[in-house]
This record gives C-alpha cells, sequence and structure tokens, in this order.
C-alpha cells in the first residue's frame, strides 16, 4: 500500500533512511512530513515502511526529490509503484512536468526512470560526492511530461 506519510511516521522513516542510505537528512525527511508544498509518500508492506518518495510542488512543475527502496527488496516493484503514485500526485496538482536528477551510475535508477517516460534533459558535471569512492559523479537532469 503506497500512501501520503504523517508526522507520526518520522521513526519508521528515519529508519529506513539510515537502511537505505539513500543520502537525506534528517532535516530533508522531518520537512517532508510537514511542508505543504512537499508530499512524502510511504510504500509499507504489512506494518514495515518499505520505501518512500519525496515529490515538491513549484509553480508549473513537480520535482522528485528523493526516492529510496529498502535494499533488501529492490528489484520487486516498489521503486516503480512508489513513481507511479508519484506521477498521479503530480497530475492531481495539474503540474506541466515532473522533474528528477539521478547520480549518472545509477543504471537500476536511469532504467526505471526511462521505462516510465522520462528523457535526459541535461548533465550537472560533478554533482555528487562518489558513491563508495573519492572524487565526484555527475547528475543526469530528466523529466517527463504530464
Amino acid at each position: 500500500m503506497i500512501c501520503a506519510l504523517l508526522p507520526t511516521d518520522l521513526g519508521a522513516l528515519t529508519a529506513l533512511e539510515a537502511e537505505a542510505q539513500s543520502g537525506a537528512s534528517p532535516r530533508t525527511l522531518e520537512r517532508g512530513l510537514v511542508d505543504d508544498a512537499v508530499v512524502m509518500l510511504g510504500a509499507w508492506r504489512k506494518e514495515a515502511l518499505v520505501g518512500y518518495a519525496l515529490v515538491a510542488r513549484l509553480p508549473f512543475e513537480a520535482e522528485l526529490q528523493m526516492i529510496s527502496v529498502a535494499p533488501r527488496l529492490r528489484g520487486q516493484g516498489i521503486g516503480r509503484a512508489l513513481l507511479e503514485k508519484t506521477l498521479a500526485e503530480a497530475r492531481a496538482w495539474q503540474s506541466e512536468r515532473l522533474l528528477l536528477e539521478v547520480r549518472a551510475g545509477n543504471a537500476e535508477a536511469i532504467k526505471l526512470y526511462q521505462a516510465a517516460g522520462f528523457s535526459t534533459d541535461g548533465r550537472r558535471k560533478n554533482y555528487y560526492p562518489a558513491a563508495g569512492a573519492a572524487g565526484r559523479e555527475d547528475a543526469l537532469l530528466m523529466s517527463r511530461a504530464l
């Protein structure tokens, strides 16, 4: 089941982020639960939070700022379901496009976004700290018209 997370879900959200290590700060997670211009979606299996997406409402667009799935459950369609719910949320806001950025080396995420109709709009050179290594990694800027 996927639904909007509430401030009372902060503990489960923080625990999931500690496991997934997606890079969201505690402040980002807290803000996502209380900011009127943001929706934090959660994917639940039984009583456990197994994935989340943070989408921000902009004047004419929406931006997927974070999406994360518990490492042990990746590849089971949870990310795709969260992305579909994010697209539905952006359409309900009457956003014209959904924007996102992704590490250039995150092949699985890029494959997911391309399968959902996203195209690459640009690249930010050396945007992210390299995952598990010294140096920097590029970000791909992607979007999909709604």
